[in-house]
Formats: structure tokens, sequence, C-alpha cells
């Protein structure tokens, strides 16, 4: 019976010798780079790599900050004030408005879009502030040219609509978006602090400054217009943002806890397979985010000619496209640059390393 024994446990130790290691990545399939990618087993070598995101980022923060100082923002009539003025498409075109305009009150409109599509399409025109002689005048001479059709489809002056915000309301508008954006950076920067860790809120908060800049600095350097929806589109993404950087860090902080134990991979190790376990994570999290966006875009563009929703749709698709690539490359990165100038850090790495 002994015999017997010895001799199948000489059988499972042979082969457990002879079967391959799950670890080895070597001849298996299911650890090519796509397979890798999927589960999180480091494809990508990014804080190893940090250099290179950081000059890429400082490079975009740096043109983001020259184009709002130098150009500044287009900002929406609710911001500035100002006068709007629309009116049926019908045969009109934008150049041929934008004539009229001109001759009329001899100078440019701010902007001349148009709004919707097929026979809800509108043509509507922004401006500096006009009086009411100024509007009336407007109105004949737009009707005078393009004889706008009313409900019953005969002309009528009433199809020409205006409306018109005073620079002291857009002042309060303004004045409102701001307290607005500091209070919601306030708050989130007191949660931030209490939940992680010095070094861990500073880069979260430092990710959430770069994605704000950086969005703010697109808008500057294309024109988008900034209305009141892209104010709380801007809190939207802010939040989408720091929720992205959160699951990493979470992840950071699980692969990190008691790493000083341990020999087997350097703080910067753990954190770089944090980023891989999340990656997955993060792109379908932006995908999914981004799907929605997109059709909300079409429909406030062609489908409903909704101002507020083409505005709140289009800054969140920028603020969601900066906010992955900050929660990824910029903010993990960043918090092992900080951690590697601690003594506990700089001496586990020896240790790992020697």
């Amino acid at each position: 019976m002994a015999d017997s024994t010895d001799a199948q446990a000489t059988e499972i130790t042979q082969a457990s010798v002879e079967a391959p290691a799950l670890t080895d990545s070597s001849g298996l399939p299911h650890h090519n780079f796509f397979s890798r990618l999927y589960t999180g087993t480091g494809a990508f070598e990014v804080v190893g790599r940090r250099r290179l995101w950081y000059g890429i980022s400082g490079v975009i923060v740096a043109i983001a900050i020259v184009s709002i100082v130098l150009r500044g923002f287009t900002f929406g009539i609710d911001f500035k004030g100002g006068t709007t003025v629309s009116l049926p498409r019908g045969d009109a075109t934008v150049a041929a408005v934008s004539d009229v305009f001109r001759k009329t009150l001899g100078v440019d409109p701010d902007a001349v879009v148009v709004v919707g599509s097929g026979s809800a399409a509108t043509i509507q025109i922004r401006s500096e502030p006009l009086d009411n002689t100024q509007t009336s005048k407007l109105r004949d001479a737009l009707f005078d040219a393009f004889q706008p059709k009313g409900n019953d489809g005969k002309p009528s002056k009433q199809a020409i609509s205006d409306s018109a915000v005073s620079e002291t309301w857009g002042g309060q508008i303004t004045d409102k978006a701001l307290i607005a954006l500091a209070v919601f950076v306030a708050l989130v920067s007191l949660y931030i602090t209490v939940r992680y860790e010095r070094y861990m809120a500073i880069s979260a908060l430092t990710t959430m400054c770069f994605d704000l800049a950086v969005t703010a600095g697109i808008y500057s350097l294309v024109g988008f217009e900034v209305t009141p929806a892209t104010i709380i589109g801007w809190l939207t993404i802010l939040g989408f943002s720091l929720y992205d950087t959160v699951i990493v860090f979470d992840k950071v902080e699980e692969n990190t806890h008691g790493f000083q134990h341990t020999a087997r991979r350097t703080f910067a190790e753990q954190a770089n397979l944090a980023i891989n376990q999340t990656f997955m994570r993060s792109i379908n999290t932006s995908l999914i985010s981004v799907l929605p966006v997109l059709a909300l875009m079409v429909v406030a563009v062609w489908l409903l000619g909704v101002g507020t929703l083409k505005d709140l749709a289009l800054v969140q698709l920028v603020g969601i496209l900066v906010g992955t690539y900050s929660s990824i490359f910029f903010a993990t990165p960043l918090l092992v640059t900080l951690r590697e100038r601690t003594e506990l850090v700089r001496t586990h790495t020896r240790r790992v390393l020697k």
C-alpha cells in the first residue's frame, strides 16, 4: 500500500513539473497582445514612459493656455448680451441674410446660422444689442427680402421673431456660472482630500485642472460658442473625468497595499499594472458614454435644431475624450512621480531592483 501511494505521488509530481505554468506567456495563445490588453496583464507600459506623456500633456496645455490668452472665448448671447432674430428658412441663405443685415444696419452680424432641417428649419441671426428702432428696421428688411410665411402659409411679419438679453443679465449669468463652477471644484476637492492619501489627492486635483484647461482651450482654439449649457457640460465632464480617475486610483490602492513588504514589483510596476487592469474598462466606459452623446448631437443639430442640446453634447464629447486620456496617461504617472520622491518608495524600489 505504501509503495502504491509513493508511486501515485511521484506521478503527480512529474505531471506538475511537465505542465506549463499559466504565468509563462511564451507559446500560450491567450497571452498575445490583445489578450493581455483585454485581461489587463501588462500590454501597455504607461508609467515607464511617463516622460513622453508629460511632454505630450505639456504641449497640449501650453497650446490651450496660449489660445485662451490670445484668442479668448466666443461667448453666447446669454453671457455678453445681445439680440437674436429668427425667421423661417424658406429660400433664404446664410449669405443673403448676412447681406441684408449688413446693408440695413451697416455692421456685420456676430453669427448667422441655420437651425433645424427640412420645413422646420430657421435662420438665426445673432448680433450686438439692438434697440427697438434697429430691430424693427431689420425685421422690415428681412420681410421685404424673403417674404417668410406664417403658419397659414401666407407671408407674415409675425414669422420673424426676436429676443434680447441685456448686458446686465448676461453679467449675472456669468457670475452665477463661475460660482457654480467654483463650488463644484471646492466640494470635489474636499471629497478627494478626505477620501485619498495626500499624493493621490494632489494627482486627482491636478488632473481635474488639466481636463478643465484643455477643454476650455479647445473651445477657444476652435471657436466653439460658450453658453450656459457649456458650463453645465463642463461640470458634467469634470465629474466623468474624476470618476474614471477614481476607478484607476482604487485599483492602484489595491495593488500597492502593503507593497513595502514584498519584493515582487516596484511601486511603479504595480501602478502600471493597475492602469492595464482598468484600461479596457476606461475605454468601454468612454465608448458607451460617447455613443449617446453623438446621438444627442445628431438629434439636436439635424432633427430638432435645438442649440442648447448641441452645446451640451459638444462639450460632453470633448470632455469625455480629454478625461479618458488624462485618467490613463496623466493621473497615475503623476502619482508615481510624487510617490517616488518619498523615502519609503525609493528604498523599496532599490530592494526590488537589486
